[in-house]
């Protein structure tokens, strides 16, 4: 029997999740967590098999949570099921330690053979990000801007091409509008780019927009 625990803000999502998995014999759903607080609770408490995680709650989310609960527990396999598009974060959760990355329209008819894949101690990834992995360890002098980014820098950067203002973002990672600010700069240095309009504009030409970038 698979032993999971789903991370999600979101009530109808993790009842959905729940419905999706009780045709599953082998796999039970053992524990929910709704921000990353409740999330590394879980993970201390142990005694279940595989974390199914949302990449966006809040309290502490994203790259960061993935990376605590690989250093709390180093061997849980951790699913990311997530609105971002694979594009934007797949590459950098499995860096992170993430065993498998699955978008939520996909959770109808993919997530039960994720979660037995990624349980099983295989990866659960497309052939996409499999390539795109690959590349980054062939040539990875050759990466696109956006890609030198930090995790941290990442993070703003989607959610300022999707709108936010400093002080949403600031609210959303918990940081201060300051350092908002700082990462913002070091983007556009980063990238070489001196405007917000700029770095909009090579996000929509790469695909990197995301309407539900807030979860």
């Amino acid at each position: 029997m698979i032993r999971i625990v789903i991370a999600d803000d979101h009530t109808i999502m993790r009842e959905g999740l729940k419905r999706i998995l009780e045709g599953a014999e082998d796999i039970t759903v053992v524990g929910e967590a709704t921000n990353g607080f409740e999330v590394i609770d879980c993970v201390r408490k142990g005694d279940f098999d595989l974390l199914l995680l949302d990449l966006s709650m809040p309290g502490r989310n994203g790259i960061d949570l993935i990376r605590q609960v690989k250093t709390e527990a180093p061997k849980l396999p951790v699913l990311i099921l997530t609105m971002h598009d694979e594009e934007q974060y797949a590459v950098r959760t499995i860096r992170a330690g993430a065993q498998g990355y699955l978008t939520k329209e996909s959770a109808g008819t993919q997530l039960v053979s994720a979660i037995r894949r990624v349980a099983s101690g295989r990866p659960y990834i497309s052939a996409q990000v499999a390539e795109q992995l690959a590349l980054n360890i062939m040539s990875p002098t050759k990466e696109l801007p956006h890609k030198q980014l930090s995790d941290r820098e990442f993070e703003v950067f989607t959610l300022l091409v999707n709108g936010r203002t400093l002080t949403e973002i600031g609210e959303q990672l918990h940081l201060s509008v300051k350092t908002v600010s700082t990462h913002k700069t070091r983007i556009q240095q980063k990238m070489q780019m001196q405007s917000l309009s700029e770095i909009i504009q090579y996000a929509v030409a790469h695909n990197l927009l995301n309407s539900t970038s807030g979860n």
